[in-house]
């Protein structure tokens, strides 16, 4: 399976010293370890970032990182994010900007998004958005 993890599902791997009872968690896990196919973007990275304090954070973070392939938005992308927002907001669904350029990602390079945020799976019921379940 290909995937693109959401910032929600690293923030909970990493800060963790034991492993997580979160199942979406176990999942990033068993992915890894059976070098499945993981995707990231430059706007998951700078979520991280955000979330860590102190240099060695930043390193750890920035060397695990650097083995993912990135994902890079284009105006395409930009442009069907907004519609993916519309999409949902005419279902009655409302995702942020950022969380509807992931979408539209997920959506373009066909890969299942890992996230534990339930906002995605309301998407889903309106745009061809797979998550991960």
């Amino acid at each position: 399976m290909n995937f693109l993890v959401d910032t929600s599902v690293w923030s909970l791997a990493l800060r963790r010293s034991e492993p997580g009872a979160e199942r979406e968690v176990a999942r990033l896990r068993e992915a890894l370890l059976a070098r499945e196919s993981i995707y990231t973007t430059g706007l998951i990275l700078q979520e991280l970032l955000q979330g860590f304090r102190g240099p060695r954070q930043r390193d750890a973070i920035l060397h695990r990182f650097s083995a993912l392939p990135t994902i890079t938005p284009d105006r395409d992308d930009h442009v069907e994010a907004a519609e993916v927002r519309n999409r949902c907001r005419r279902g009655g669904v409302q995702i942020g900007t950022i969380d509807a350029l992931l979408a539209q990602l997920a959506i373009r390079h066909e890969l299942v998004l890992l996230t534990t945020d339930q906002d995605f799976r309301h998407a889903a019921a309106h745009v061809p958005l797979k998550v991960w379940r």
